[in-house]
């Protein structure tokens, strides 16, 4: 064969590892043509491409040739990308006040990542939102597994788009990638070391809200609890004899079901938060919208009070009133927004490759085989790499103060020591840096963010990611 057939060959295979590859010009609900560049399309992974994971690419509204190039990843496991570009750091989002239940319409957003940033969002693991397997093998999946389909996916979207090649990467995402992304960043780091084509311009990675390891994290919830007086000095303090701190002897995941003292404490404390939400511990329940009647907590059970609102809505048929509001409340639109069938003919979405969109899918085939990241951070320390960590100082389901902890377990030396960081003159948060030779790990708390921090204060968190990437202090 000769060179010039080998070379046809070549371009041809390159062409077709994304099999759809669509320019968005406009979307049902938004006036107008889009005012920045919308590219939809399918990167088929894994044997004979079975899996073919659904992304969104949005070019940086600033400077795409000069500005960084970041893939994110929502958590969930499970969780569509919508929701991470619509809820968090996209530059659309529904426009609630001019919306009617069936019609919803959309809106810019000022705070938008794409400011600075071109963003790959891609639906991962498959089946989440429109990612689908052609086999039911496919679906099966776990931490190892979504990890290695994102490396694959990401080499082979940059060979069909070789302009971002010299951009640098950055991989970020909140929630449970804080179990993945470590992960992939090893994974490329990797295949870089190994030679493997497309070399990727890698320079850190940032995670907010981050599950590093779910024991600790959780354990740490009550802490916090009594942190935030959400619980009393007498419950938690080993100061009466109802204690929860002496009796648990500081392990409330994990409870000898003899240890009597220990299990009615804890049926204390579920009472106590019970109508708390964890993912923003200010904000009201938001009862009406589970799908059955909760049940009155008779026992404790660990998972009672951490429930996550993101798995809610799936049965909703309606619109409540406007003067009830609860924040699960906007997150209907995107159901009926989704499962628009022109909402899905304008993002070329594959007819028939999905039942029904859902914001996150809990009927996922999943299997959990790292239980903890912290090790891939760790390995991380000697590649030299920036990383951005940081958390909703009002998020309950991953605690600050879990995160601070193991950030504080890898023994770095400490450049700046906590300190406040500002933003329009008001103070948005405390960080401290880290370093070790050129690896450089900076936290930051957002005062007054939740469990997704860019949803509760996207002004604070776009500031955040521009200076990082920029290098400046917070």
């Amino acid at each position: 064969m000769s060179p010039m057939w080998l070379y046809i060959v070549s371009f041809l295979a390159v062409a077709n590892l994304v099999a759809s590859q669509s320019i968005i010009k406009n979307l049902p609900g938004f006036s107008g043509d889009l005012p920045f560049k919308l590219e939809t399309g399918y990167v088929g992974v894994g044997d004979l491409d079975e899996v073919q994971l659904f992304y969104y690419f949005i070019e940086s509204e600033r400077s795409p040739e000069d500005d960084p190039l970041v893939l994110w990843l929502n958590g969930g496991p499970g969780c569509s990308a919508l929701s991470g570009l619509m809820y968090e750091i996209g530059p659309f989002t529904f426009d609630y006040a001019n919306s009617k239940t069936y019609s919803p319409k959309l809106k810019l957003n000022p705070y938008s990542f794409t400011k600075v940033a071109n963003i790959i969002f891609v639906d991962t693991p498959v089946g989440s939102g429109f990612s689908y397997a052609k086999t039911s093998e496919g679906y099966y999946i776990s931490d190892t597994l979504a990890a290695a389909e994102l490396y694959e996916f990401l080499r082979k979207w940059l060979k069909v788009h070789p302009k971002f090649l010299t951009n640098t990467l950055y991989v970020m995402g909140d929630s449970y990638s804080g179990i993945i992304i470590p992960i992939l960043v090893q994974e490329i780091s990797d295949g870089n070391e190994a030679g493997r084509e497309p070399q990727m311009n890698l320079k850190g990675y940032v995670i907010g809200n981050p599950v590093t390891n779910t024991h600790v994290d959780l354990n740490e919830r009550i802490p916090f609890a009594h942190l935030k007086a959400l619980i009393s000095d007498e419950l938690y303090e080993v100061k009466l004899p109802l204690s929860t701190k002496k009796d648990c002897k500081g392990e409330y995941m994990i409870v000898d079901p003899s240890n009597a003292a220990c299990v009615d404490d804890l049926k204390v404390y579920t009472e106590c938060i019970e109508k708390i939400v964890t993912q923003h511990i200010l904000e009201p329940t938001c009862q009406l919208l589970y799908p059955k009647p909760r049940p009155r907590v008779s026992k404790w059970d660990p998972d009672t009070p951490i429930e996550d609102s993101a798995y809610l809505l799936q049965s909703i048929t309606h619109l409540p009133e406007p003067r009830r509001w609860c924040r699960e409340y906007n997150y209907l639109y995107s159901y009926i927004w989704a499962n628009d069938k022109t909402v899905q003919k304008a993002l070329h979405v594959r007819e028939g490759s999905i039942n029904e969109w859902v914001r996150c899918n809990e009927s996922l085939v999943y299997t959990y085989d790292v239980t903890s990241s912290l090790n891939y951070h760790r390995n991380l320390i000697k590649k030299g790499y920036e990383v951005l960590i940081y958390s909703g100082d009002h998020d309950m389901v991953i605690p600050y103060i879990s995160t601070h902890a193991w950030i504080e377990s890898l023994n770095l030396t400490i450049a700046h020591d906590w300190r406040p960081w500002f933003v329009d003159g008001q103070v948005a948060g405390f960080t401290m840096q880290y370093t070790f030779k050129k690896y450089c790990l900076t936290f930051a708390t957002v005062k007054g963010g939740g469990h997704t921090a860019p949803e509760y204060k996207p002004n604070e968190c776009l500031a955040m990611v521009d200076r990082w990437l920029s290098y400046y202090p917070l």
